[in-house]
């Protein structure tokens, strides 16, 4: 290909120099936008799946053309930083006394107008790309615009792109004068020339231009790590054809030092793959056999991808099963890796564990495995001397110038320290975390694109589907019609999820693949229950939806494997002191009677409050202490101990209680609804507060969990369930404080809607000694109750149909909420500011993936009459310090931050001030958000702290209390 006559890019504009050799003149532009060039052929080489390069093949409308398109997206990359060509280069004194005299004597009206270097390039691409030849397009967004919105959006943020306004001569003098815009054109016909000088695609989609943006972010911070930088720094005296070149194998290595080589695992059989002993029950084998053969038919160069629907009882293995599906889906849909996200911090590392061990088994060492929530970097999957998030980035976003088995797995699976940096860890071919990272990508906060990049060549998988509010299911439902435009293979998993919630989820998926609002209105797409729906989203619009199902007899196969009668005794509660025999806390004594003085046992009460919890486990303590009940036999857990202390309770809970034991002789676990999700626990009798019908059964899920599995393999240590238990079978005991006219507690406040409640204690009054059947009866008590239904006001009933409008208008208020923050689906997107509609922070935009009372992290400390502060009571554990050079050791953030507790932020509102954490901690991110509660110490006892109209302590027992 003949080049076209250009200037020679002036070498004396610089692109990096914060952070390089003082000594050395700072790094080139030119070679800096050539290194990003580079990178992004290696990752649209190695790092990209085959479902994303096919979207933005076919998003620029080159299907058939995919090297055309690599060209394309490498030529994105190195146009990111062109902007630099303006009054950036005059904001390092360096920089500036370097600079060439034709620039320097050339400024234009640089300095009139202050304009970050994204803006710059965005409004300065058009020009540059028209010079290069590519064919302008001002009727709507070209080629030419979309490149300018992703140079303008390398940031993170994107920005309106006005060229009304901007391609006039006196915008565009703002970034300097004609020796300025020759220059622009010079570098990048610098980039241009190295990749073939691309020809411009007729077209370039929205949803397409947002992976490409992504692609430009990671390949401009992969490029400008600070030792990278360093190293090229010191030989810059190749051609730029030889730099180029030098670029393209530099960047393997960082790459792999980053930790985003994609690793193939050796898939081994059911078995092995996940430590269990024995064979895949019906449900595992159904997706492993059937649904492969399905989707066999497919080919694998497929545009559109499917969404599964798995549906089954708690225990029923449904992350194994999410796994097996997952082998079938990503080698039809060509993705790598997966995300596997949960609703809790708890519930994500337990199964980061899990999945570190089903990887380990599959010889996938050199994978990468994050954990991906806000205090993931506490885990001990972490715990090495490498938390500090890897080498500097040194880029401007926008700122000018500014020891058991599964610990095992874990260590062998941490990732490498790139991919704990900030918003890096979704990167990562295979990543455990809370449902909220993910649910970011469709909030308008910055780097939404590198999110959406990260999540879209996964399989995608959510655990506990049923677990997120109205608000959250719309977050949800618009993150799967993006990740259904992308091809991206989605599993949905839950126990108890209402038809009309899957229904909705799955049609927003199928949306995002291309099919139409009017063709959908009127379908319902239900799974068996227990079983699994597949809904396939090839097809053009107008076309037949392809849907497949377990079988029959694979699904009545195991619906008689996990056949259980669960008896159900309500027990009518009154909360407080009065109530006689009816009296909480009585029922419940009574009810663990035979525990502590019959033939022992393990039991589980579940209450609604962390106060009740306290109150409950109290009362136990001094009614069975006298009567032989030990101390590690009566065990405490809720979400307001401390991290490592909850940690480790959650260990001590769990212990014995899974399916291999050693199972206690006696145990008495007293939890809140941290219990409900995910926790392996079996118990012999469950006894919970009235809760909504599908929590209860989640709870119920915890009672004689493993009984199939021990039928056939015996039970731990061989000891049998006790006579009490054995002889009633399968128990949920419901304290019920509605029974007989009664109200909501009024400490439960709106832990749940009052309608639910009233529903829940309704249906099981009719059901009276029913029993309920496991599997069988499941998916119509939910929908009994969660279900869409429009009949629910009742005239005759004022309290209830009270209750029913409050509870419809919350739902309605949440998904308007919903509606306002969330960008527009993937097909909607004119231009890329949509994904930036509302003004504000990441920060402030943060919290918004869950709505309710704002967080704080409190840290109670502990004030002796010497007056010292320590971390502990004994006085032998002192706040940290930061070092000689100014900084806190990282073992010390982690110390403060795992001893933290999350709490509701309104308990201090007025008295922040009262209880900031240490001046010297100001300077650090995370502890300077600190909540401090300086607990005094007078005879070794811990005093209460006035909060507000409360009292507040640190009780070793209890957790935190308040009173």
């Amino acid at each position: 290909m003949m080049r076209r006559p250009y200037e020679a890019p002036d070498e004396s504009v610089w692109g990096k120099a914060r952070g390089l050799d003082p000594v050395l003149p700072p790094y080139p532009l030119v070679r800096h936008l050539l290194d990003a060039a580079a990178m992004a052929l290696w990752l649209w080489d190695r790092y990209l799946s085959d479902n994303q390069r096919r979207c933005i093949a076919a998003g620029l409308g080159l299907a058939d053309d995919p090297e055309r398109a690599r060209t394309i997206v490498a030529l994105c990359a190195g146009l990111h930083d062109i902007g630099k060509l303006s009054g950036f280069q005059f904001c390092d004194a360096r920089g500036r006394e370097r600079l060439s005299k034709t620039l320097a004597q050339d400024p234009g009206n640089i300095g009139v107008e202050k304009l970050q270097h994204d803006v710059a390039g965005m409004a300065v691409a058009p020009t540059v790309l028209a010079a290069l030849g590519f064919a302008d397009d001002m009727s709507g967004r070209g080629a030419i615009d979309r490149i300018a919105e992703i140079i303008g959006g390398h940031h993170g943020r994107f920005y309106r792109l006005g060229r009304e306004k901007t391609d006039g001569p006196l915008y565009q003098a703002l970034m300097g004068g004609a020796a300025w815009a020759r220059q622009r054109t010079a570098h990048a016909s610098a980039v241009f020339q190295v990749l073939g000088e691309p020809r411009s695609p007729e077209k370039f989609k929205a949803p397409a231009a947002v992976l490409v943006t992504g692609v430009v972010i990671l390949a401009d911070w992969l490029v400008s790590q600070e030792d990278y930088l360093r190293r090229r720094q010191r030989r810059l005296d190749a051609s730029l054809e030889r730099h180029f070149a030098e670029s393209c194998v530099e960047a393997e290595t960082l790459a792999h030092d980053a930790g985003l080589l994609p690793v193939a695992l050796e898939r081994k059989d059911f078995a092995e793959a996940y430590g269990i002993d024995g064979e895949p029950n019906a449900l595992q084998r159904s997706v492993a056999e059937e649904l492969a053969v399905a989707m066999s038919g497919k080919r694998a160069d497929r545009s559109g991808a499917g969404i599964l629907l798995v549906t089954a009882a708690p225990g029923d293995g449904k992350s194994e099963t999410a796994l097996e599906a997952e082998r079938a889906m990503s080698a039809v849909f060509g993705t790598r890796g997966f995300a596997f996200l949960l609703p809790t911090m708890a519930t994500s590392d337990q199964m980061h564990g899990r999945v570190a061990g089903v990887l380990a088994r599959q010889n996938a060492q050199g994978a990468s495995l994050t954990l991906t929530h806000s205090m993931a970097w506490l885990s001990s999957a972490y715990a090495d001397d490498a938390l500090s998030g890897g080498p500097q980035v040194l880029v401007c976003d926008g700122e000018e110038c500014g020891d058991t088995g599964t610990a095992r797995h874990q260590a062998q699976m941490r990732p490498r320290q790139w991919l704990r940096g900030a918003k890096r860890p979704l990167l990562a071919q295979y990543a455990v975390g809370t449902v909220d990272q993910a649910l970011m990508s469709v909030l308008p906060v910055r780097h939404n694109a590198l999110r959406l990049l990260a999540l879209s060549g996964k399989t995608f998988i959510v655990d506990e589907a049923h677990a997120y509010d109205p608000y959250m299911q719309v977050l949800l439902g618009r993150l799967l019609n993006w990740l259904g435009a992308y091809g991206v293979p989605v599993i949905l998993l839950s126990a108890t999820l209402p038809a009309s919630v899957s229904d909705r989820l799955i049609k927003e998926y199928l949306m995002g693949a291309g099919r139409g609002r009017s063709e959908l209105r009127g379908r319902s797409f239900k799974a068996s229950y227990p079983g699994w729906l597949y809904v396939d989203a090839e097809g053009a619009a107008g076309t037949e939806i392809y849907c497949t199902e377990i079988s029959e007899a694979r699904q009545k196969e195991q619906a008689v494997q996990r056949a259980m009668e669960l008896q159900v005794k309500v027990e009518p509660v009154v909360h407080g002191s009065a109530g006689g025999d009816r009296n909480r806390l009585t029922v419940i004594e009574r009810h663990l009677t035979p525990v502590v003085t019959g033939d022992g046992g393990c039991a589980l009460v579940v209450c609604n409050t962390v106060a009740d919890a306290q109150e409950t486990y109290t009362w136990l303590r001094s009614r069975f202490g006298d009567q032989g009940l030990l101390d590690e036999e009566l065990q405490l857990l809720h979400a307001r101990f401390p991290g490592d202390v909850r940690e480790a309770r959650t260990k001590g809970v769990t212990a014995g209680m899974g399916r291999t034991g050693p199972r206690p002789e006696r145990r008495i676990i007293v939890a809140t609804q941290v219990v409900e999700q995910s926790l392996d626990l079996d118990a012999d009798v469950v006894i919970s507060d009235l809760a909504p019908l599908a929590l209860l059964l989640q709870r119920a899920g915890r009672c004689w969990r493993h009984e199939s599995w021990w039928a056939e393999r015996g039970r731990p240590g061989g000891r049998p369930r006790p006579a009490w238990a054995a002889e009633t079978g399968p128990r949920l005991v419901v304290l019920d404080p509605l029974a007989g006219q009664g109200a909501v507690p009024k400490q439960w406040g709106t832990v749940y809607a009052e309608f639910l409640l009233l529903e829940t204690s309704e249906v099981l009054a009719q059901r009276g000694a029913q029993s309920i059947s496991i599997p069988g009866d499941v998916q119509c008590l939910v929908e009994e109750v969660h279900g869409d239904r429009k009949d629910r006001f009742d005239w005759e009933n004022p309290a209830k149909s009270a209750a029913w409008s409050a509870y419809t208008g919350e739902n309605l208020a949440q998904r308007s909420v919903g509606e306002v923050l969330v960008i527009p689906r993937a097909g909607k997107v004119a231009e890329l500011r949509a994904l930036h509609h509302q003004q504000g922070t990441e920060d402030e935009w943060e919290a918004a993936t869950r709505l309710g009372a704002d967080s704080v992290r409190l840290l109670c400390v502990y004030e002796h009459e010497d007056g010292t502060v320590t971390l502990d009571l004994h006085g032998s554990e002192p706040l940290p310090e930061p070092g000689m050079d100014g900084r806190l050791a990282i073992n010390d953030v982690r110390t403060v931050m795992g001893k933290t507790i999350p709490v509701r932020a309104d308990w201090f509102q007025g008295e922040e001030k009262l209880h900031r954490p240490p001046e010297s901690w100001a300077d650090h991110p995370m502890l300077d958000d600190l909540v401090v509660l300086k607990q005094p110490v007078r005879n070794g006892q811990v005093q209460g702290v006035p909060v507000r109209r409360e009292r507040m302590w640190l009780d070793e027992e209890l957790g935190l209390v308040r009173e």
